[in-house]
């Protein structure tokens, strides 16, 4: 009789477990949990995992868990993954393996040597061994070298790191990861996650021209955390666009973005990374891992601007809610802020149609103004990445990195002989003003730098910036090409967005600064005329100081978010076939209000755009259908 008392706290803990799944998942996404090597190796202690499971099942709802057999050269035995894949199949949740191929994490990432014969024979080892106990298998995001060993500077021979590097880990996923796989279980799902500095991938070997092709799927790390107060520096439109970016590589093989916790300094900045990873159009969200959401919630977790209570409303996520079945939950981890994240958004993500944006050429394996997209993504130009020349498109932007593609000139000329538009940065008319661009327009980028705070924009007025801002001069034929945007100082002026007419199109060219950030420094009227014409196909376009955002559907819905600290006035402009926009969360109704200027000459003249005005909360999102 002691021996069934004993069981008792943990049958119940068990059915309690079952009754809060019994919610069922969300209706536009499924969610999943990783679980690493270090805690699945704990799971045959039933004892210790159940109340882990109900508390982070009472708080989210999960439909997926990873479990992790490897990390750090700790395997997990099978009989503990046998207990622990019952356990979660017992609760209606399915299970996946996961892999991590590092030697030693803390050590600055350390991964395995794919040189070394002794650490390819152990990652050959641990892939079949997972592969042989699951029919889905994850990569975490260490799928790279970044060994230096005498072996490695042996067979790098003359080649550069990258050369070596690309070659050695495309003949590894191949030889290692999928052919040993697949002989082990044919039918395996083999997935490789891949992390958020997608601009230096090829430095370590990650291959995103071949690797995508052989493996059955791809995972995105939306990972971004502070902006500022981290060492990697990205930017929060990051979250959104990079889930984008690999879904244009392998369209309908991005199983789903992956968040963890780390490095927000307020839960706010956690959830955003939640949410962005779902206007993305992400299928599944992860949530990296099942320790860090088991955090507790810290009253330094409140951001400074909750009290005007924005999207993610702190007050109201930590108050106790009742589940269907009755029983009345008080929030308790950071599980309870990405449930509460998941709740808010999936009211609305199946009005949305599909994200567009303006196309931005990367070519595999390039580099050049890293991460530059993000930044005009934060100003609201929404943007989309592609591996493949958009030549279909009337207007592209092409940053530094196009450079990597020996035939960039004559795409460009094709598309401006065609009727179509280019816009070209700074960057890459430095890349190739030596490499025929000025068959186009004879453009300088000089070595002289500009500090301005003053922009003249056409005849429309003349800006002032509240910091001075750094800017390679360029010099020009006038009336061979022309300025729309001045950027100037002391009476002098330099060109920051500047035009060129070429056959039927127009090649533009935008001055970057050089330090990116300071295109947040920019006037609004500076963005409005970049946004005028770089985002002339989307249906609308944003009004508003840079860190305000705009996400775009095919549906004619939008999306509108501050990463602001305060409260700001923003609008929407469109043509005026538009006569009504609707808050698809709110219900609020707005009518178009016609747009007029002022002419040069005196008076105003009506235009053919209607503008919706609204406001904004910090740190906040708006969701709106233009009719």
């Amino acid at each position: 009789m002691k021996n069934i008392l004993r069981f008792v706290p943990l049958l119940l803990v068990l059915l309690i477990n079952l009754s809060s799944y019994s919610q069922g998942g969300y209706n536009n996404f499924k969610v999943t949990v990783y679980a690493r090597a270090y805690e699945v190796q704990e799971m045959n202690n039933l004892e210790w995992l159940a109340p882990v499971w109900d508390e982070i099942t009472r708080q989210v709802k999960v439909d997926k868990i990873y479990l992790e057999t490897h990390r750090d050269l700790l395997l997990v035995e099978k009989e503990t993954i046998e207990i622990a894949r019952k356990f979660f199949e017992d609760h209606g949740v399915e299970v996946a393996g996961g892999i991590t191929l590092t030697v030693n994490e803390r050590n600055r990432f350390e991964t395995f040597c794919y040189s070394n014969p002794e650490h390819r024979a152990k990652v050959r080892e641990i892939v079949e061994y997972t592969a042989g106990l699951f029919d889905e298998v994850i990569l975490d995001d260490f799928f790279f070298t970044n060994c230096k060993c005498e072996l490695c500077i042996e067979q790098k021979g003359d080649k550069s790191w990258t050369e070596y590097r690309l070659a050695l880990l495309d003949e590894a996923a191949r030889e290692l990861i999928i052919k040993p796989a697949k002989a082990v279980n044919p039918g395996v799902k083999m997935v490789i996650k891949y992390p958020n500095w997608y601009e230096h991938f090829q430095g370590l070997g990650f291959n995103l021209e071949t690797e995508p092709p052989i493996f059955d799927g791809l995972y995105t790390g939306t990972e971004t955390r502070d902006p500022v107060m981290n060492n990697q520096h990205l930017q929060q439109y990051h979250g959104y666009l990079i889930f984008r970016y690999f879904e244009n590589i392998k369209p309908g093989g991005n199983g789903g973005g992956w968040v963890d916790t780390g490095g927000s300094r307020f839960l706010d900045r956690y959830a955003e990374q939640l949410w962005l990873t779902l206007f993305a159009g992400a299928p599944e969200i992860t949530l990296f891992d099942i320790r860090q959401i088991q955090r507790t919630l810290r009253e330094t977790d409140r951001a400074p601007w909750q009290d005007v209570k924005p999207s993610f409303n702190y007050d109201e996520m930590i108050q106790p809610y009742t589940l269907r079945d009755g029983i009345t939950i008080t929030p308790t981890t950071i599980a309870r802020a990405a449930g509460y994240t998941f709740e808010q958004v999936d009211r609305f993500l199946g009005e949305l149609g599909k994200p567009v944006g303006v196309k931005s050429y990367k070519p595999y394996h390039s580099t050049g103004e890293d991460f530059l997209q993000t930044y005009l993504g934060m100003a609201g130009i929404p943007m989309d990445i592609v591996a493949e020349f958009p030549a279909e498109d009337s207007i592209i932007l092409l940053t530094e990195t196009a450079k990597h593609d020996p035939d960039i000139v004559t795409r460009i000329k094709r598309q401006l002989i065609d009727g179509k538009d280019v816009m070209i940065t700074s960057g890459l008319l430095r890349a190739l003003q030596e490499k025929g661009i000025k068959d186009i327009a004879e453009l300088r980028y000089t070595d002289r730098k500009a500090l301005v705070n003053e922009f003249l924009v056409g005849w429309m007025g003349h800006y002032i910036s509240e910091t001075e801002i750094m800017i390679p001069q360029i010099n020009y034929l006038t009336n061979d090409s022309w300025e729309i945007i001045s950027g100037m100082d002391a009476g002098l002026g330099w060109p920051f967005l500047h035009m060129a007419d070429y056959a039927n199109g127009t090649l533009y060219v935008l001055t970057i600064p050089e330090n990116f950030a300071n295109i947040y420094n920019l006037p609004v009227e500076v963005l409005s005329e970049i946004k005028r014409i770089l985002a002339k196909d989307i249906f609308v376009r944003l009004e508003a100081p840079a860190k305000v955002s705009l996400f775009v559907y095919d549906n004619q819905t939008a999306i509108v978010e501050s990463f602001l600290d305060e409260s700001v006035e923003t609008s929407l402009i469109g043509d005026n076939t538009f006569t009504k926009m609707t808050d698809l969360v709110s219900g609020e109704s707005f009518a178009a209000e016609k747009i007029s200027i002022n002419m040069p000459w005196g008076g105003t003249a009506e235009t053919n755009e209607v503008r919706f005005s609204f406001s904004l909360k910090p740190h906040s999102y708006r969701v709106f259908k233009i009719e």
